[in-house]
């Protein structure tokens, strides 16, 4: 008998006796390579304000309001609404104090520009506005604005979109927004659970998919899925969201990718710092070849809405003379988002079309420029409201500086009044997860006792040591330098370099009181509220090398909706320029900032992103199917993800 055989003997006789041998750990099978038609792809960037979704194949994508209004269940239960331009930290005893100061260091540096003709600017104030304000009345133009609200009496159980932006306040129906400042919008009030904002989800994506793209849901099954998720992500979201998109809805595969990474891709660009100025937060990441650099990730939890309502409370300040504005109501905030856009904005076609409650607002002069110094005093504007049940108004307003000040609070964030609140998010190292106990902290353990063991193995080899030498380092685990680098908990330091920035290991490794000091310095960093400026500037400083903070000046990418003004391109070039260290300022040959790369909108720009890698080579190899995610589980996105999960 061979030893072969006799060793297949001794196993069966093992499995008879019931000893069992080891079960070793599924192996991921690699990725399958095959032919995929684009068309039977979609593309979905879920932002905290708009959808954008469609097949990567079309040129422009669906673009539906996130929001989602359900029936109540119980007539008498109370009503619910999430906010949309209201949010905490606006009504402390110190935020009138911090508005006003935020607007100081606005109109100083507003008034030190100088226009063309050399004359410095000279500042309106607005009294001169508010006098002439307080005696509008408005001009009726029609006994009925032929506005109607969202009909509900066939009691549908939710409205999505556009229907649900105009159900009765007095219908029984609670309003969701699913996603806040980029993330789950969960909180404590009615559907604040996370399975209550992920079946929102669920029912506003479904009814997108069916009625806008027209594809069945039973026919997802045929469809493979690439979602955009934000560069600072929570992972047990996107585990959630993932699961929902190809256990719920069927989807056959899935792709996760980031959203900056993806607007490099819609704008042709190799690398660049790209700056996400959206509704509820600005994001910001250096993106060098396809990989986003995990140093340089920051989050301003400050957007285009908070613009709006910083440039509401300059409208009363001026004697807005729409005197029932009210921040709390839902129209009347789609109406001080349309008088932003209409006062400020470059360029009308970029208007979003689903504002319906004000068709034609008309400035009686030419619209006022955003950064145009040469234009200043006070300017007449009108514009007209249509609200459901109630006639057709025509306003008349004077405004002289606010049309500046308020898209300035985006470099002076004071401006906005917030207090309390975290105002730049970082990226956090998970926390762990059961599913996937091979992870980084796992890996880093393995990789800082390999180091140990190597370290004081060579130590041993090349010096002479006295008796007793060996137990003495094997206790004291070699040099204190290999340790993991001094373990933290965070990804993102406030150093200079990846060197400071990036961290590993373990924190229990890290001394008691510099722990602390690091936690505290993070904390006191976290409650600062940057300028836009000064983000980009942080975001660029934690690159690796100076060559890649080279490419970074010399590529500025700003996408999103929140940075659509007349000049902005050229003012935020010339605050870089201003404020980069003295260093680049010698080396760099241009600091240059792109705002529509081929004249794209900028807010289509990272959905775009999104169709391009569905038709790249590359892609096949990222792709997590079905089956693989249910036996796998999120270990998928550790294994197939295009970034280190």
């Amino acid at each position: 008998m061979t030893q072969a055989e006799r060793e297949q003997e001794n196993e069966k006789e093992k499995e008879q006796r019931g000893i069992k041998r080891p079960i070793a750990p599924p192996v991921i099978p690699e990725p399958l390579q095959e032919q995929i038609q684009s068309n039977f792809i979609v593309v979905l960037h879920p932002g905290s304000k708009t959808l954008r979704i469609g097949r990567a194949t079309d040129t422009l994508p669906a673009t539906v309001p996130h929001v989602i209004a359900r029936r109540h269940k119980q007539t008498c239960q109370p009503r619910y609404e999430d906010g949309w331009l209201v949010r905490e930290g606006l009504n402390k005893p110190e935020s009138n104090e911090q508005r006003q100061n935020g607007l100081k260091m606005v109109d100083q540096a507003i008034w030190s520009k100088k226009m063309s003709n050399g004359v410095r600017r000279t500042p309106v104030s607005a009294e001169q506005a508010r006098s002439y304000n307080r005696l509008i009345r408005p001009a009726g133009l029609d006994t009925s604005s032929r506005m109607k609200w969202t009909t509900t009496a066939h009691h549908p159980e939710h409205l999505v979109g556009e229907e649900a932006l105009y159900v009765n306040p007095t219908d029984c129906y609670n309003v969701h927004w699913p996603i806040s400042r980029g993330q789950l919008n969960v909180h404590g009030g009615a559907g604040g659970s996370l399975t209550a904002v992920l079946a929102d989800l669920e029912a506003i994506w479904s009814h997108v998919i069916q009625k806008q793209l027209e594809i069945p849901l039973k026919d997802l099954k045929y469809y493979r899925c690439i979602l955009l998720v934000p560069d600072i992500y929570n992972r047990h979201h996107i585990k959630e969201l993932v699961n929902m998109l190809l256990l719920n809805m069927g989807f056959s595969a899935i792709v996760v990718h980031q959203e900056s990474v993806c607007a490099t891709f819609g704008s042709g660009l190799s690398s660049a710092c790209v700056v996400d100025v959206g509704d509820q937060k600005t994001s910001l990441c250096c993106v060098e070849d396809g990989v986003s650099h995990r140093n340089s990730r920051l989050c301003l939890a400050y957007g285009g809405a908070d613009v709006t309502r910083c440039f509401f409370w300059l409208l009363q300040r001026a004697g807005f003379p729409y005197r029932e504005c009210q921040l709390s109501n839902r129209l009347d905030c789609i109406l001080l988002q349309q008088l932003k856009e209409t006062f400020c904005h470059l360029d009308q076609v970029l208007k979003h079309k689903i504002h319906k409650c004000i068709e034609d607002i008309v400035p009686t002069v030419t619209l006022f420029p955003l950064f145009l110094q040469d234009i200043s005093g006070l300017q007449d504007h009108e514009f007209r409201t249509r609200f459901p049940e109630s006639p057709a108004l025509l306003y008349q307003v004077r405004l002289g500086d606010e049309k500046l000040q308020a898209p300035m609070a985006l470099f002076y964030p004071t401006t906005f009044g917030i207090v309390g609140q975290k105002m730049t998010s970082l990226q956090h190292r998970s926390q762990g997860d059961p599913e996937d106990p091979h992870d980084e902290h796992y890996l880093l353990g393995t990789q800082s006792k390999q180091d140990q063991s190597s370290k004081a193995s060579a130590e041993r080899k090349s010096l002479p040591k006295p008796p007793g030498f060996e137990g003495e380092l094997s206790s004291q685990g070699g040099d204190p330098s290999e340790r993991g680098g001094g373990a933290h908990g965070q990804d993102v330091e406030l150093g200079h370099s990846q060197n400071d920035c990036l961290m590993g290991g373990a924190e229990m490794e890290e001394p008691p009181s510099a722990l602390l000091s690091r936690k505290t310095a993070m904390t006191q960093f976290e409650g600062k509220a940057l300028g836009l400026d000064k983000a980009i500037l942080h975001s660029i400083d934690c690159c690796a090398s100076d060559e890649t903070k080279r490419k970074m000046y010399s590529s500025i990418l700003v996408v999103g909706g929140g940075l659509l003004f007349h000049r902005a391109q050229e003012f935020l070039q010339h605050r870089i320029l201003n404020k980069m260290p003295p260093s680049f300022r010698r080396v760099v040959e241009s600091v240059e900032v792109i705002t529509r790369p081929k004249d794209m909108d900028p807010r289509l720009i990272s959905w775009k992103g999104g169709a391009v890698l569905a038709c790249l080579d590359t892609t096949q190899e990222m792709w997590i199917h079905q089956r693989e995610w249910q036996r796998f589980g999120v270990r998928m996105l550790r294994e197939r993800a295009a970034f280190v999960w």
